[in-house]
């Protein structure tokens, strides 16, 4: 059997790794509750060894409102037996997440979603993000377009082909799919993945009035999105106010 574990006894003495899996947890449960998730398919994963090849990831087929930190799956991306095992993860989340894991290092959180409106205007013949707004400037050339789509990424050939395309960039639109982000730590992946979203639910209205866009200016975009960059430390506070709400809610996925 290959190298796939959930919790053990001895997890919780390892302090740094419990507090990344109950941070991956607290990932899962708000992307439920905020409607990104998709039935029992999508997948998050998080780097907890240096060169980022060990990391955990959501069990096969489990609904994101469930998730707790102890049932995180611990795998390594250069074991791919792991999928001959019983407790194998979900294909396409091996396929794309070990890729991701394997030749991106500094994507310590990956997050692959469906959301409505990011993936939306990923479906689009053109689903470039424009800067019409502050949020969508936020993203300003610093997106990766995936339009190869051929079907579910079932293949360790597929993982490796959007590793490639997703570049050193942290967001990904995959067309006629959906979207990928990624970042240092769950914090910065999950506040970028909400502003994704919400960049392309103003996208999506903009374009349902039928006028034209008011595009922002080239280097007005880039400085919008030079601030953001100088900006970031708020995603660890968004981050760390949502597990509150999270707290007051339902606590569970701490366990």
């Amino acid at each position: 059997m290959g190298n796939v574990t959930s919790f053990k006894s001895n997890t919780r003495g390892n302090s740094d790794e419990w507090q990344m899996r109950v941070d991956l947890a607290a990932a899962f449960r708000l992307a439920a509750d905020m409607n990104w998730h998709e039935a029992v398919a999508n997948h998050f994963s998080l780097a907890i060894s240096a060169d980022g090849k060990k990391f955990l990831m959501n069990p096969k087929w489990m609904h994101f409102s469930r998730i707790r930190a102890s049932d995180l799956l611990l795998l390594d991306a250069d074991d791919p037996s792991v999928m001959k095992g019983p407790n194998a993860p979900d294909e396409t989340a091996w396929c794309i997440h070990g890729a991701m894991h394997q030749g991106s290092p500094q994507a310590r959180c990956v997050l692959h979603l469906h959301p409505a409106y990011s993936t939306a205007i990923a479906s689009l013949a053109d689903p470039e993000i424009k800067a019409i707004d502050q949020n969508t400037a936020r993203f300003f050339n610093r997106v990766a377009y995936d339009m190869g789509y051929e079907g579910m990424a079932n293949s360790l050939e597929e993982g490796r082909r959007l590793s490639a395309v997703m570049g050193n960039q942290s967001t990904m639109m995959m067309g006629n799919h959906g979207v990928l982000v990624t970042g240092a730590s769950v914090a910065e992946a999950f506040d970028r993945m909400y502003y994704l979203e919400r960049a392309c639910q103003t996208l999506v209205l903009a374009y349902s009035t039928g006028q034209k866009l008011n595009v922002l200016p080239a280097q007005v975009a880039e400085q919008t999105a030079q601030d953001w960059e100088a900006y970031s430390d708020s995603s660890y506070s968004h981050f760390a106010e949502m597990k509150k709400v999270l707290d007051a809610k339902d606590p569970s996925y701490a366990e």
